[in-house]
């Protein structure tokens, strides 16, 4: 009988964690949605990069912002010059799960995105959001120039000044290096795959909070 239980349980974690995709592309295929992006002209766009816990959740998250324009999946803040689904949810690079956000400056500003970021997971847990922990689904934001990296350290203190949260801020702000694209699967996860068990029990709770949170920065129908 304990057996059975336990046997349970970690079938239960198993499906409640965004880890738990096949890191196998072709197998991948058999079990998820893989739809192709439409092509969209990123050009005079400005990139911003953040990571927050599954990627799944973040990009669904900013996807859903006015003046964004795209957000890619993907991987930053390790140290190996190469990137894989596989390679990162073991921990070998140590990088993060991350977004590429292409953004409109004369739509949503840096300091909106920020607020976006600190509004829509808790950057208080070290190395863990939601059910999913290790440091691939730390808190970071990876700044590009000096003026990212003012505007997101003013806008920690800030945070912490006003006791926003009731634990320290844990975010790291450090340089940006590189980006690594996520798998085909993963790019636009959340949309087309609702059935998903940890889309449906972590992510989209995740994005109504904040769409809750925040109406005043969506895009219309969203």
């Amino acid at each position: 009988m304990l057996k059975n239980i336990i046997l349970l349980i970690m079938g239960s974690l198993a499906l409640s964690a965004c880890s738990q995709v096949p890191s196998d592309k072709a197998s991948a295929k058999e079990t998820h949605a893989v739809v192709e992006k439409t092509p969209v002209d990123l050009t005079g766009l400005s990139k911003a990069y953040f990571a927050s816990g599954c990627f799944w959740c973040v990009e669904a998250i900013f996807e859903s912002v006015k003046g964004v324009e795209e957000v890619i999946s993907g991987y930053a803040g390790g140290k190996a010059s190469t990137a894989t689904y596989s390679q990162v949810s073991a921990g070998k690079t140590k990088h993060a799960e991350s977004v590429e956000v292409y953004y409109d400056p004369e739509v949503v500003s840096y300091e909106t995105l920020l607020k976006v970021f600190f509004g829509s997971h808790d950057p208080t847990t070290l190395n863990q959001q939601g059910p999913d922990r290790g440091t691939q689904y730390r808190s970071a934001i990876f700044y590009q120039n000096e003026e990212e990296k003012n505007l997101a350290e003013a806008y920690i203190k800030e945070l912490t000044e006003v006791g926003t949260f009731n634990n320290p801020i844990v975010t790291e702000v450090v340089p940006f290096e590189a980006f690594y694209d996520a798998e085909d699967y993963h790019q636009d996860y959340e949309k087309h795959n609702p059935n998903n068990p940890y889309v449906q029990r972590v992510s989209i709770p995740r994005l109504k909070r904040f769409q809750a949170k925040f109406p005043e920065l969506l895009k219309e129908g969203h």
